[in-house]
């Protein structure tokens, strides 16, 4: 699998794991100490992985025969680091995700998340 597929790959279980409420999927895709960080609701909304999680599950999972909305439009790859852009839909409202992405101990995992929220 070449770095650009495996990096697709931790995207893909990514945007399902928010899609379908997939805790585990989420935790594989997400580093420990991932930031996320965007503007939500006229505030700036600061979560850590398991703040994040918590609100995905909350939220509930998409029907089962739902295909979730992944569109990459950018991957920068430099040796162990990595930036990705993809738009997503979470409960019916449409995301731009910046996500950068560090190889550790040989896998690809989403360090930090900056996201802007389409009106």
């Amino acid at each position: 699998m070449s770095e650009e597929q495996a990096i697709r790959a931790v995207v893909h279980l990514y945007v399902d794991g928010m899609a379908f409420a997939n805790e585990p999927a989420l935790r594989k895709a997400l580093h420990p100490r991932v930031a996320i960080i965007g503007n939500y609701q006229g505030a700036v909304e600061w979560m850590t992985r398991d703040e994040f999680i918590g609100a995905i599950v909350e939220e509930g999972s998409a029907p089962p025969d739902t295909v979730p909305l992944m569109e990459i439009e950018l991957i920068d790859i430099e040796g162990d680091a990595a930036s990705v852009k993809v738009v997503d839909e979470f409960a019916g409202m449409r995301f731009s995700d910046y996500l950068s992405l560090l190889k550790i101990d040989g896998r690809w995992t989403i360090v930090n998340k900056v996201y802007h929220l389409h009106r």
